[in-house]
């Protein structure tokens, strides 16, 4: 949190504008004597870097929020723009709980359902279904102000209120993602405001203003008439309104509080009427034929005819359904068999029209709207005519249908929280207004629903444009002293509620764009000089011309729905994760919350989402979802403490703790690479290529450390050490591999590769395989200790039982970007290594740059083996790995195969056949093939090592000497005797013809076929196990090079390092003689288990 009060530059010097040092350059002299005087000397290197407790204090008790949009306490540390000029500071509107969250609270939820469609729902859904369904509804949103208190108590609640709770929650990915739903729900709510506005002005208010006329229009031509005039008179007063909020803010305050004096009188002029309709019903008469309605602009008197000086006179009703005002006309069916009788609209609360306005009354759309308990007499077979006589459902409903369209009613709880910037003390507001404020308004919707139920006749309440009481607002009739009290108030509610939504929705799109999480949107952050989101008003303005364009509340309704309850859903998922995870930062002020009932509201969000709409629902997370994706890809990386990321700690706990309960199984096998890199003098990588070859192995997705080790002390290197870190991570992004480095700084490289190898990882999660690249040069001496380096790698990773992959040629590798559109990936398994070699080309193969190449394997068949069967053992083989290559068997004289002391491949195959036959194996053997040395292999190797000579270091002869003096020879030509050089070692002279061959002094061209172990007595004093080794070497170099010589890489079984470190070079030689003239090896060397299996 420091970084609120103090901006450090990227070298650590702290700024000429930090508050606590005034100058950087400031001398020691200078120092001494600021601090002696403070008695502060002992920390006087601390204060370069930290305030003083006292200046912090002072700070904290100084803070207060900027104008609309203020910056957060990160924003220290994202001041990408530079110093600015000062400006004289602008005082913010400091807005208190009643006029900054409970009042506008009470505009938005007051809006526009209360007033045009709560009668309606409580007609269609019963006062039953009704009270369910606001009961639902009012539980989700106070469940969510609980939630949302607690998050809003728990620091400081800067502009964007909303969206800043879930985006501190939950990060930047869904902060970004739910914060844009919520958005353009706001934004959308609006223009769903304004679309009430106008609803009331042109059929209740002045029908006259109508430039699309009514009159003579039926159906389908007077809805798009209607319409078509909500479209004009909508973009009109939604210009008037965004001009209203671009003056300023404290004239949006100053309307609220006349509109809010609307809504209050008009509430209670409500229930006033009720009480009145105790004593005094009011006469709002309503005509039925039979049991249906009649509208009542066809008629002057609820009659058929009437008596006028003892005559019988036809009415304006009788010419309605008649084709002649004479009483012997011809009339319809249906008015000739019923009479016309008047009711009452509004009997009263004593009626006990309550009974009959129970339960639901769901009708299709077109159908008639008829009074339950009253008979009609009407002919089933006939055909209905004179329709536009009755009052007829405009929609089909149902009761998913009245959820998302009342739910709206009820999102205005956030109307608060989105200006906490304006908010004096945004903790002790947002809880006790936005609580307060749903439990009014939820008072007085769940008393309505009883009230409406039990004082207006069912078929009025079911008249959604009150045409069957002379066109009066339905919830007016019912009002007290007059109904042009719930006209006036409606109206001036919508328009007040539709200024709130466009006042909050700009201030919540310029908190996103200035959090700069979503790249294209920041230009909205800007504004005018106090603050106030000129930028996002406007875009808001025209995203509510959508909303305007549509023109018909009930479909923009239900849309709505969908936004807020997942912004809802995600508050109290928030609130739950902080309260759950109890991490040290979470301590809210606001007490009464419990994860329990946060839970409870995200399960209810979330089946109101699919009781609305389920198409709806899904189209809502489908496009949070593309937002969500959007910041994961191109936005700008957060690190805000969330909760995800929090669960992500705590996850990675109990998986690291998993893992130490045992090795894991043979089926959950998969490379988990630690890539050691070599860096120059300037800390920048060498051989970039390495990690090339990691990403294109990594199909198995596991765990990848990139490391190297910097030469020196900790004190002294860090610097180094980071710059190489930097170096690591960027080259890591550059490849795209996933993973982590690290870095080691110790006094030689040798022990700092060593300790990468011993402590790299955590706890299970540790590597299982290491990557070093082949020493290209180890054959010069400024390169001796890197070979012995090298070697100490491959005895390290031998005993610690750990795999190792060395690529030779590392630089002739592709890169991530190229493909091979043909070609082969040949693997030559001289011995079993648990698999090793099977599953890396299958790794290689799941990559696009070896996609098209294929899979050959080739093994050597000694002289006693059967070859053929070998085939086919081994097609069968891979057919039970699930893996496709091409076999191919090469066979070499039995001396050719002693590379390794260890099981030929034959024993291998056989072993892996016999397990197949054992029906009783147990689960710990499925994942391996046992490697076995039958007796007769073993007297073999005693009889042929018989007459070796003994490997003790003392006796150990060296092969290779001077080899800068050395002279190539011809394979044809006699090579003279030479002197043996001292202490009984003999020159090994290498010969670079076509087939490979080596030529030994001082032996003839005569004896060259001859076997090489029976030259005696000249070799006496040579180790013959080298010898053997080395014939071994140039031997399978040669079959290799024939095979595989155009094959896009080579894979190979490694050799194990000497035991005795005298024989090193030996080893390095016998490793170049087995490669040679081979473009892109990998030498692999298994970790001592089985890494792939046959089994499910």
């Amino acid at each position: 949190m420091l970084c609120l009060f103090l901006c450090v530059s990227g070298d650590a010097n702290p700024k000429e504008s930090s508050p606590f040092i005034n100058s950087t350059a400031a001398t020691d002299v200078e120092k001494s004597q600021q601090y002696d005087s403070k008695s502060m000397a002992l920390f006087e290197e601390e204060m370069d870097t930290s305030p003083m407790v006292s200046s912090l204090l002072s700070t904290l008790a100084n803070y207060s929020n900027l104008p609309t949009g203020s910056k957060e306490h990160e924003e220290a540390e994202n001041n990408e723009e530079g110093p600015r000029p000062s400006k004289k500071p602008v005082k913010a509107p400091q807005l208190g709980t009643l006029m900054g969250v409970y009042l506008p609270c009470i505009q938005n939820i007051f809006g526009v359902i209360l007033f045009l469609r709560m009668t309606w729902m409580v007609g269609i859904g019963g006062v039953f279904g009704s009270f369910i369904i606001v009961f639902m509804c009012c539980s989700t949103t106070m469940l969510t102000a609980i939630s949302m208190s607690a998050i809003a108590t728990n620091g400081v609640v800067p502009a964007g209120g909303s969206y800043y709770m879930i985006s501190r929650s939950l990060g930047p990915e869904f902060g970004g993602a739910v914060g844009i739903c919520f958005y353009l729900g706001t934004t959308f709510a609006g223009a769903m405001y304004i679309l009430g506005c106008i609803e009331i002005l042109l059929i209740y208010i002045f029908p006259q203003a109508a430039i699309f006329k009514l009159e003579g229009l039926e159906g389908a031509e007077a809805e798009i008439a209607l319409l078509n005039n909500m479209r004009v008179y909508g973009t009109i007063v939604l210009s008037l309104m965004a001009l209203v909020v671009f003056v300023g803010v404290k004239y949006v305050n100053k309307l609220a509080l006349v509109f809010l004096a609307c809504v209050i009188f008009s509430i209670l002029a409500v229930y006033a009427g009720v009480i009145n309709t105790a004593f005094e019903p009011p006469t709002f008469p309503v005509c039925l034929l039979g049991n249906r309605t009649l509208m009542s602009k066809g008629y002057d008197v609820c009659a058929k005819v009437i008596e006028i000086d003892n005559e019988t006179v036809t009415t304006k009703l009788w010419s309605s359904f008649c084709d002649s005002d004479s009483l012997n006309a011809t009339c319809d069916e249906y008015f000739t068999n019923n009479n016309v009788t008047e009711i009452q609209g509004i009997p009263g609360v004593t009626s006990g029209i309550l009974a009959e306005n129970l339960f639901g009354y769901y009708l299709e759309k077109g159908m008639f709207l008829e009074k339950r308990g009253l008979l009609s007499n009407v002919d089933p077979d006939s055909p209905t005519t004179n329709s536009n006589r009755y009052v007829l459902a405009d929609i089909t409903s149902f009761f998913t249908l009245l959820v998302g369209i009342y739910f709206p009613s009820v999102t205005g709880i956030m109307a608060g929280s989105n200006r906490s910037g304006d908010l004096r003390d945004a903790q002790k507001s947002i809880p006790i207004g936005t609580i307060a404020a749903i439990t009014t308004t939820s008072t007085v919707y769940m008393s309505c629903v009883i009230l409406f139920g039990a004082c207006i006749e069912g078929v009025v309440l079911r008249d959604k444009f009150g045409e069957g009481v002379n066109g009066n607002l339905v919830i007016g009739t019912l009002a007290w002293p007059s109904p042009w009290v719930i006209v006036f108030g409606s109206f001036f509610s919508t328009c007040g509620a539709g200024l709130q939504s466009l006042t909050g929705a700009p201030r919540l799109l310029q908190a996103i764009s200035r959090d700069g999480i979503i790249p294209f949107l920041r230009v909205f952050g800007h504004g005018k000089a106090n603050g106030e989101p000129t930028w996002a008003l406007l875009l808001t303005a025209s995203i509510c011309e959508i909303g305007i364009i549509i023109a018909s509340l009930d479909s923009v309704a239900p849309i709505l729905s969908m936004f807020f309850l997942m912004c809802y859903m995600f508050v109290n998922l928030a609130c739950a994760l902080q309260t759950l995870l109890r991490t040290p930062n979470w301590r809210p002020r606001f007490k009464f919350y419990h994860w329990a009932l946060s839970f409870l509201g995200m399960s209810l969000c979330l089946s109101l989402m699919f009781i609305c709409s389920w198409y709806y629902a899904i189209v809502a997370m489908g496009i949070a979802t593309c937002i969500y994706k959007y910041i994961e890809f191109c936005g700008a990386e957060k690190e805000w403490g969330d909760g995800i990321r929090g669960i992500s700690l705590s996850a990675a706990r109990f998986a690291l703790m998993r893992l130490e309960e045992g090795p894991p199984h043979t089926k959950n096998w998969r490379p988990q690479i630690l890539v050691l890199m070599s860096m120059d003098a300037t800390q920048n990588v060498e051989q970039p290529r390495l990690l090339s070859l990691t990403n294109q192995l990594k199909a198995g997705k596991g765990l990848t450390i990139v490391g190297t080790t910097v030469q020196g002390t900790f004190l002294s290197n860090y610097t180094d050490a980071q710059r190489a870190d930097q170096s690591l991570r960027k080259l890591m992004e550059t490849e795209k591999v996933k993973g982590f480095s690290q870095v080691v700084i110790s006094s030689n490289l040798r022990d700092g590769t060593s300790h990468l190898i011993q402590v790299g990882g955590l706890g299970g999660l540790k590597h299982n395989t290491v990557m070093v690249s082949w020493p290209c040069n180890w054959k010069q001496p400024e390169y001796y200790q890197q070979f012995r380096n090298f070697i100490e790698v491959v005895r390290e990773t031998t005993l610690a039982s750990l795999a190792l992959l060395v690529p030779k040629n590392i630089s002739s590798y592709p890169s991530n970007g190229e493909r091979f559109t043909e070609g082969h990936i040949d693997v030559w398994w001289i011995v079993h290594d648990g698999g090793m070699l099977m599953l890396l080309p299958f790794l290689l193969r799941q990559h696009k740059v070896w996609r098209k190449c294929k899979m050959r394997i080739f093994t050597v068949a000694q002289m006693d083996d059967n070859s053929i069967q070998m085939k086919k053992d081994l097609i069968m083989f891979l057919y039970h790995l699930r893996l496709d290559a091409v076999v191919e068997v090469v066979e070499m004289v039995r001396e050719s195969v002693q590379l390794f002391r260890v099981t030929c491949f034959a024993i291998t195959i056989k072993t892996f056949f016999y397990l197949l036959q054992i029906q009783s194996i147990t689960d710990s053997s499925r994942g391996s093939i046992r490697r076995k040395n039958p007796p007769t292999l073993q007297s073999q190797h005693k009889a042929e090592g018989g007459d070796a000579v003994a490997e003790k270091p003392e006796e150990k002869v060296q092969l290779i000497h001077n080899k800068n003096a050395s002279t190539p020879t011809s394979p044809t030509s006699p090579t003279p005797p030479a002197e043996p050089p001292a202490g009984g070692a003999a020159a090994w002279t290498d010969s670079k013809g076509a087939d490979k061959g080596r030529t030994l002094s001082p032996a003839a061209p005569a004896e060259a076929g001859k076997d090489l172990f029976s030259m005696r007595p000249e070799w006496e004093n040579l180790n013959q196990v080298d010898l053997r080794r080395m014939h071994t070497a140039v031997r399978l170099n040669d079959v290799i090079t024939k095979k595989s010589k155009e094959a896009k890489l080579v894979l190979l079984n490694m050799p194990g390092p000497p035991k005795n470190r005298v024989g090193d070079e030996n080893y390095m030689e016998f490793l170049e003689v087995l490669t040679e003239g081979l473009n892109r090896v990998l030498l692999v060397r298994g970790g001592g288990r089985e890494v792939i299996t046959i089994y499910s």
